[in-house]
């Protein structure tokens, strides 16, 4: 029995020892560096050439090995010591004196590794998160070289936080307890003696509690400071963790977050700061010329083959892509708040003043630079602000004086300004914004002016029959010279006679819609048989691949596959078809004197509204058989009056078919442009041409809306 008990004495002490001799080694290396701040005499000697580095690696290596040997879960003496003696605050003050010269760099290297390689959790502790604080609020404060150990540092804070998202509140506001919580809520571990004796003295202190100001600097802080970084590799490194920050899927992290770091500020600022760096003198043209601009692709330096000012457009659409990545992958708490900075300071503080200016030149450059924004953004929550900043929350119908919002009112009139730079900018900006998944684009431009169909006559329904019977001339009050599609009138007109349409009420079959619009234009102001695969056919492939795309982003919009029926409608007054459609028109009856550029463009704009698959904006651009209201239009009815118009304005010009076809070849590129008499004229008659069939395939391609007329 003695024999036995002596056998266990001896074990148990041999299996004490290693744990001493750990716990000896480990202070003595912690010796080793706080005593080298006893015997140095060269301040100047660079802390990597000390032994500082060479103990902070034995005490870590101590660390991860004491580790092994103990339970999961249980803290060895040298883990304890370097609590109760607040090894960690110690270092964090030798990193912010910078003494030794480099001493801040290992310091995040060691911190890094301890946070990274031991498994226990540290960071609740405040020995341990206040010293992390302190190396964090050093971030924009150093001489330089740090950067690579500062990116080691914050991603492993960054990893730890993602794995128990509540540790954040330690990290930014730098608590162990919250909002006065008892000591039990703390995360706790089975660990016992002097660790729990640190726990319960960072628990029962006051003043644990940073001020405000001292939270200046934190990990959101560093981690944006690190985005900037002239390093490419660093700065998407960064850019990599602050997406996992802002991801966290706890709603209380989102929203410490959001309180109590600057995160919003920082990054909304960097996007001003970059839109200010873009050179005035930045052609339109090139701004638009620009691909969307991916965040990953920062660092690709510009060529000389590129325009002045393409690197610094380069970096502000970069870091807005990011802006769109962040919110896209944000919390919904966090998506709402950078959502809401950027249209503070971004849209309202400097986009929104610059659009309302009188100077040409800075309306051209903020057009496009809006532009290129609509374009670059996807974020639901980003776009959601953006739209309702150009185009106002309002749904109502518009009357022709209101003016509820002044910068949709503004944007909306410049597609008719003037200046033909300024309309075709401006129509841009609309085309980008049609194409956005956003119901509310649509809505506001089109829609809210049509639900009520006023645009129709409200009449007893005529007996059912493939358009009506054939009517007299005089019967709707339009002289014989007023009707586009009399040419009787005209004696020396060198055009066949254009067989009328019938204007009825009800809807007529698909190809008769076809046949209309692909009737308007007469067969001798045609030009496309001298291209090759120049006719209609070309159209359909591309007008599928539009309804498709518009088709899959109104699905979820829960539009009505039919239009209301005529008696549930009650229209008050007048009908009004809205400022923008409205602008569409009138610019569409001048298709014959606009530039080239500028036609393509507004037919641009309206075949994509005419891909919208509501009921009410199909029966209004694509339903040629409309029984229309009294002083109401449709797209077809315009393009009937423009029709009539070209019929008397070609007469004028001699020899216009060989001219138009010249004109034709020219803007084929076939033979060398030079200027023609009546060459707007010319051209307007090839875009009309063009769009004609292009409504006539977005017709076939769409089909008649399904339900009574």
């Amino acid at each position: 029995m003695l024999s036995r008990l002596g056998a266990l004495l001896q074990q148990a002490v041999e299996t004490r020892e290693p744990s001493l001799d750990l716990l000896e080694a480990f202070t003595e290396h912690w010796k080793g560096v706080t005593g080298y701040y006893l015997e140095a005499t060269d301040e100047s000697t660079p802390a990597r050439q000390t032994d500082i580095p060479w103990h902070l690696r034995q005490m870590l290596d101590i660390l991860v090995h004491e580790e092994k040997q103990h339970p999961a879960g249980e803290a060895g003496p040298c883990l304890e010591y370097l609590l109760q003696h607040k090894v960690l605050e110690t270092l964090s003050t030798l990193g912010k004196a910078e003494y030794p010269p480099g001493m801040r760099q290992q310091v995040l290297l060691f911190f890094s590794r301890v946070l990274g390689q031991v498994q226990l959790p540290l960071l609740h502790y405040l020995n341990v998160h206040r010293p992390v604080q302190k190396l964090l609020q050093l971030s924009g404060h150093q001489l330089g070289g740090t950067e690579k150990e500062e990116l080691q540092f914050t991603a492993v804070l960054c990893a730890k936080i993602k794995q128990e998202p509540s540790l954040l509140p330690y990290i930014l506001e730098g608590k162990s307890i919250l909002d006065g919580r008892r000591t039990q809520e703390v995360p706790t571990s089975p660990v016992e003696g002097g660790m729990e004796h640190a726990q319960a003295t960072a628990t029962s202190n006051p003043r644990a509690e940073p001020s405000p100001a001292g939270r200046d600097n934190n990990l959101v802080t560093s981690l944006v400071g690190l985005c900037k970084s002239k390093k490419s590799r660093v700065a998407l490194k960064a850019q990599e963790n602050l997406l996992l920050l802002v991801g966290l899927a706890q709603e209380a992290a989102a929203a410490c977050l959001v309180r109590s770091s600057n995160l919003c500020q920082l990054l909304t600022e960097h996007l001003c700061d970059l839109y200010s760096t873009v050179p005035p003198c930045t052609h339109p043209t090139d701004i638009l010329s620009m691909e969307r601009t991916s965040w990953r692709s920062q660092g690709d330096g510009a060529s000389a083959e590129d325009f002045p000012g393409k690197e610094t457009l380069a970096a502000f659409f970069c870091w807005l892509d990011y802006l769109d990545e962040l919110v896209m992958g944000a919390h919904l708490v966090v998506a709402d708040a950078i959502s809401g900075a950027v249209e503070e300071k971004f849209f309202q503080g400097i986009l929104q003043p610059q659009l309302l200016q009188m100077s040409e030149l800075d309306v051209l450059h903020a057009t496009a630079l809006l532009t290129g924004t609509v374009r670059q953004i996807r974020a639901p929550s980003l776009l959601h602000h953006l739209i309702l900043f150009l185009l106002g929350p309002d749904q109502h119908p518009e009357s022709p004086g209101d003016c509820p919002h002044p910068l949709r009112t503004q944007l909306i009139a410049r597609c008719n300004h003037i200046s033909d730079e300024i309309s075709l900018a401006s129509l841009r900006l609309f085309e980008e914004l049609l194409k956005k998944p956003h119901e509310h684009v649509a809505r506001s431009l089109a829609l809210r002016n049509l639900e009520t169909r006023g645009y129709l006559q409200h009449s007893p329904p005529l007996p059912e029959e493939r358009g009506p019977p054939e009517a007299d001339p005089e019967e709707d009050g339009l002289d014989l010279e007023e009707d586009p599609y009399f040419t009787d009138g005209y004696p020396g007109a060198s055009f066949g006679v254009v067989k009328r349409i019938p204007m009825g009420t009800g809807r007529g079959h698909v190809s008769e819609v076809v046949s209309s619009f692909l009737c308007l234009v007469p067969e001798e102001a045609k030009t496309s048989w001298c291209m090759e695969e120049g006719g209609y056919d070309t159209y359909i492939h591309d007008a599928l691949a539009m309804v498709q795309a518009c088709g899959a982003k109104a699905a979820p919009w829960g539009w009505p596959s039919a239009p209301r029926p005529l008696d549930a409608c009650q229209q008050e007054g007048t009908f009004y078809e809205g400022h923008f459609l409205k602008m569409l028109f009138d610019r569409m009856s001048q298709i014959l004197d606009q530039p080239y550029s500028l036609n393509l463009q507004l037919t641009s704009v309206l075949s994509l509204l005419a891909t919208f698959p509501h009921p009410h904006l199909h029966e209004y651009l694509l339903d040629p058989y409309l029984s229309l209201a009294p002083g109401c239009r449709s797209l077809f009815s315009v393009l009937v009056r423009v029709i009539g118009d070209l019929m008397q304005r070609l007469q004028r010009v001699p020899q216009f078919r060989a001219k138009l076809l010249l004109v034709r070849r020219q803007l084929m590129g076939v033979v060398p442009g030079e200027q023609l008499d009546h060459s707007r004229l010319l051209q307007g008659v090839v875009v009309l041409e063009e769009f004609c069939k292009e409504l006539a395939a977005i017709a076939l391609v769409k089909g008649p809306p399904e339900g009574p007329p």
